[in-house]
């Protein structure tokens, strides 16, 4: 789905979003999607142990790609704190890329965009630790 250089370029992305904040970001790809994309993406978030942080301030960028299906789920911190819209311009930034079939371009813009967003409600903390891996994971 990437190879090394596209992983590291969204690695690279995920350690410089998480400089601007608190939040934890992840990302896992799979090939294929047989439900609600949603709803998936719930699944891995609980199956990555993504709730564990002590804010609550995890995000899932979640990607189906032989199915074209992405969704970006945040924990209960983030619910609690945002608005309804909060993940749309991410998602529509990263939609433009996807379709033009630069991937890791949408991946990376998102990481990023999801960063500043979460900077607002999860500035970095004093001795901020990463508290979730940021390697990308695979279904």
């Amino acid at each position: 789905m990437l190879d090394a250089i596209d992983q590291q370029k969204v690695l690279q992305s995920i350690a410089a979003a998480e400089q601007a904040t608190s939040g934890e970001l992840r990302v896992h790809l799979e090939a294929t999607c047989p439900k609600d994309p949603v709803a998936r993406a719930i699944e891995v978030f609980h199956q990555l142990g993504m709730q564990q942080t002590a804010q609550r301030n995890g995000v899932l960028i979640y990607l189906a790609v032989q199915d074209q299906k992405f969704a970006i789920i945040g924990d209960a911190g983030i619910d609690a704190l945002v608005p309804n819209n909060f993940w749309d311009s991410v998602r529509d930034r990263m939609l433009k890329h996807f379709q033009k079939k630069q991937l890791t371009e949408g991946l990376s813009e998102g990481i990023l965009h999801a960063g500043q967003k979460l900077a607002e409600f999860f500035p970095p903390l004093a001795g901020d630790q990463n508290e979730l891996s940021n390697d990308i994971s695979f279904g």
